[in-house]
């Protein structure tokens, strides 16, 4: 590895799985020497049997050491799922998420260090001394700031009548199956960036905001009061790469999201969404898919492959955003 390599330091604002996915592209790029902080959102992050669990830090951990059920993309390989079985005997609600056995052991650990008053970023620190990810993983903040979703409530009579429910139910429960009318980050006006997070934005040579969910996982880390304000003031470059190709997500339900916001599925439309950095928005750079084209007043555009078919394929994708950014590596 050269000495160049070692010394950029990027920032990545991460979802789960595919953000997870573009960290193993990063890491085999740049080596695994902490050069990297991924700022991951908590968005997701739920309370359940007791249980605190962090569904997007737990994907990164796992797939960065080498934890992760490759065909899932998402919880432990090698997973068993007695406890599920064991909780629906006894009807225990929620009955619409599957915890597995081997799974449960990290959310143990992780409810009983904030029960004992460990802030959720010592806690990701202490679980990932066993998964060693080579990658630097900091919660976006230590506070609650969970994503809620308003919706038409299925069970009520007048169809006027909404309801906020988590993101997981809409997500798992309900797979985005139901009238719903926009977002909201419950508790993140209250929330302050965690440990490291401003710092990692402000010394990097340059901040990526993995082609991740634009809504419920960059939203919502950009929701952090101070988060957008530290990528309009950093000296770095930021770069965006598009987690659609042809009008469609790379994976997951982004294009269910976005239409709930008002945002065509477009490499383009979500470009102009997060905005020119001289304007109101935060991007120097855009990337797109080598097929696709997208014009985004104020940002420098460029087409390169987005496919993450394995990290070495997904490591040209982190040099041309670097490249973008004017960081040569």
């Amino acid at each position: 590895m050269s000495e160049a390599k070692k010394n950029v330091r990027i920032a990545v604002l991460v979802g789960g799985v595919g953000g997870a996915r573009f960290l193993l592209g990063a890491r085999e790029l740049l080596g695994p020497d902490n050069a990297i902080t991924a700022i991951v959102n908590v968005g997701d992050d739920i309370w359940m049997h007791g249980l605190r669990i962090c569904p997007d830090l737990d994907t990164c951990m796992y797939t960065l050491g080498g934890g992760i059920d490759i065909e899932r993309g998402w919880g432990h390989k090698d997973e068993t799922w007695h406890a599920k079985e064991e909780l629906a005997a006894y009807n225990a609600v929620p009955d619409w998420f599957g915890l597995g056995d081997r799974d449960i052991a990290t959310h143990l650990i992780r409810s009983q260090m904030l029960r004992a008053g460990y802030p959720l970023s010592a806690v990701t620190e202490a679980l990932c001394k066993r998964w060693a990810p080579g990658v630097a993983l900091l919660p976006a903040t230590d506070d609650r700031n969970e994503t809620h979703v308003v919706i038409t409530d299925p069970a009520a009579e007048n169809p006027n009548d909404r309801s906020a429910i988590h993101f997981q139910e809409w997500w798992v429960r309900h797979r985005a199956n139901v009238p719903t009318h926009s977002f909201a980050n419950v508790g993140a006006d209250q929330s302050t960036p965690g440990p490291g997070v401003m710092e990692a934005i402000e010394n990097a040579d340059a901040v990526l905001l993995a082609p991740s969910n634009p809504v419920v996982s960059i939203g919502a880390i950009l929701s952090v009061p101070g988060i957008r304000g530290a990528l309009k003031t950093t000296k770095a470059k930021v770069i965006g790469l598009s987690p659609v190709i042809g009008g469609k997500p790379l994976r997951g339900m982004a294009d269910h999201c976005l239409d709930v916001i008002g945002v065509e599925t477009s490499a383009e439309a979500i470009g102009r969404y997060y905005g020119a950095r001289t304007e109101t928005g935060i991007l120097d750079g855009w990337l797109v898919h080598s097929t696709d084209a997208a014009e985004v007043p104020g940002v420098a555009v460029a087409s390169v492959p987005l496919l993450m078919t394995d990290p070495p394929t997904t490591a040209e994708m982190v040099r041309a955003a670097l490249e973008l950014a004017g960081v040569g590596v």
